[in-house]
């Protein structure tokens, strides 16, 4: 499946670097206006233009006509990217039984760290709800937004060969198991 439009939010590739407590800050952050320091200026991430101050997103700024454009239709204000729109069609595209709340936030596309707090933010905004057995279900709210947001990646309503664990050019990486070598340690005494 071929993405069509660039112009949506996304997560910086590299968040697995950063500590919990400064991931809960940054995405908490996200969409708070910001004013640049007397004699700076923080440049738009779409515009490209100076700006003095500007929305912003995981280190990035937004003026804001250029935040407006990039939210999706039917997003009520949040600000969604692939990863939500995984989150979101998973729980859509269940068959037979909706999906356990770890296994989306394992196949979210993100660290699951950040998943989880996204998760609960889409359960408060009433994009989701779930049961008593951790299931994730979608709203109508919710169906609503994901067409959205895959309106503006794919150019077309959602559909699960969208999924991030159904595309084909997806890698999916593994760690290696380390192999412990028989060596005598020398003595040092």
């Amino acid at each position: 499946m071929e993405k069509t439009s660039k112009h949506h939010f996304e997560y910086p590739p590299n968040l697995h670097e950063i500590d919990l407590a400064t991931l809960v800050s940054m995405y908490r952050d996200r969409g708070i206006p910001k004013k640049a320091k007397p004699g700076e200026y923080f440049s738009c991430a779409v515009t490209k233009k100076l700006i003095k101050e500007g929305k912003w997103w995981f280190g990035q700024y937004y003026e804001q006509q250029a935040w407006d454009r990039t939210l999706t239709k039917s997003c009520e204000g949040y600000p969604l990217t692939e990863v939500e729109m995984n989150i979101l069609g998973l729980a859509y595209s269940a068959d037979d039984e909706a999906p356990q709340r770890d296994f989306v936030e394992q196949h979210s596309g993100t660290v699951n760290k950040l998943s989880y707090m996204i998760v609960n933010d889409l359960k408060e905004f009433g994009f989701l709800s779930t049961d008593d057995h951790k299931r994730l279900f979608i709203t109508p709210r919710g169906e609503k937004a994901l067409h959205g947001i895959a309106q503006r990646i794919y150019g077309k309503k959602f559909n699960a060969d969208m999924l991030k664990v159904n595309r084909s050019d997806v890698s999916r990486p593994t760690l290696k198991q380390a192999q412990k070598e028989d060596h005598e340690q020398t003595s040092l005494f």
